[in-house]
């Protein structure tokens, strides 16, 4: 099951992740409070579904709220979902092989909308 939760880093502030059971697929920076975490997933929740992915190691390009594949210093891959002002609200763990890092942006795409708010 696919879900959003907010969660506090060791500072105590809250920053969101969204899951796929247990595993964290991607999380965002600490913000100052709750209700800005709670503004981030709004977000993702109405703009995910429409938005493109971007394989920046292809030299492909976007504007407005975009989901990018960036590859790592090490070589490997990993997401992040930008907002129209070039933000990154949320980014994912490091993958060996460029198409896992393209599933995760897909599953972002298709189940963010509807996924529940762990409380």
């Amino acid at each position: 099951m696919h879900k959003f939760r907010i969660a506090h880093g060791r500072t105590g502030k809250p920053r969101v992740q969204f899951l796929y059971n247990a595993e964290i697929m991607v999380w965002s920076e600490n913000y100052e409070a709750a209700a800005a975490a709670k503004n981030c997933i709004a977000s993702i929740k109405k703009n995910a579904p429409g938005a493109p992915i971007v394989d920046l190691t292809r030299k492909e390009e976007a504007k407005g709220y975009r989901f990018e594949i960036v590859r790592s210093r090490d070589g490997q891959f990993y997401v992040r979902f930008v907002a129209r002002n070039g933000e990154t609200m949320v980014r994912s763990e490091r993958y060996t092989d460029k198409r896992n890092a393209k599933k995760c942006a897909m599953s972002i795409q298709t189940r963010a909308a509807a996924a529940p708010v762990e409380k």
